[in-house]
């Protein structure tokens, strides 16, 4: 299960540390080998993307405002990886304050099905992932279009976009998933997506 992170703090707390450790390289490594004994093929080797999406799930991100970028395989053989999950939360943590909550596995879910309704391969470029409720308050007493019950601050929500991808399509597909909440920002260019109830608004 390959993974990066690259440490690029911007404005964040340069106190803060990376949950990346020795000991979570040998779990992966151990949950590695687990999967390729399940998941023996056929002479060829090779293991198509349709059969590899029922024993395991990644997911790609760069953080447009720390630099940062993960690649990695946050579930498998029907489990959630906690180290995986605690990456993720880092990368996707408030920026501004570096603070870090969990985040839904469902939103990330959400996201790998719309990787796999536009075959997306390149990271999803994010804009917002979790929003701490001083960030949250301070961007609505500055003008800004944000909720003041933002599913940012429960950590299941994602401002995203793609780079070489048309934002229509991304706002469609993520309207076709029927998973939560979808905004469109075309102004801003970016598509917020969460994992509330469904509904659907523009910027």
């Amino acid at each position: 299960m390959k993974k990066m992170l690259n440490q690029s703090y911007g404005g964040t707390n340069p106190a803060a540390v990376s949950p990346l450790a020795n000991s979570a390289f040998t779990r992966r490594r151990l949950l590695r080998g687990a999967l390729a004994a399940v998941i023996a093929v056929p002479s060829s080797g090779l293991l198509s993307a349709g059969r590899r999406q029922l024993f395991e799930r990644s997911l790609k991100f760069y953080n447009v405002h720390t630099g940062e970028s993960i690649k990695t395989v946050y579930w498998a053989l029907g489990n959630y990886i906690p180290d995986a999950l605690s990456e993720v939360s880092y990368v996707l943590r408030d920026y501004r304050t570096g603070e870090v909550k969990t985040v839904e596995p469902g939103l990330l879910d959400l996201l790998h099905r719309l990787a796999i309704k536009l075959n997306i391969r390149q990271p999803f470029y994010l804009l917002s992932g979790y929003r701490s409720p001083a960030t949250n308050a301070m961007l609505a007493a500055q003008g800004y279009e944000v909720s003041v019950n933002s599913l940012h601050m429960d950590a299941m929500a994602a401002d995203i976009y793609v780079p070489g991808r048309s934002l229509s399509r991304l706002h469609a597909a993520a309207i076709a998933l029927h998973g939560g909440g979808v905004g469109y920002y075309l102004a801003a260019d970016f598509v917020h997506v969460d994992v509330g109830r469904v509904r659907y608004w523009r910027g």
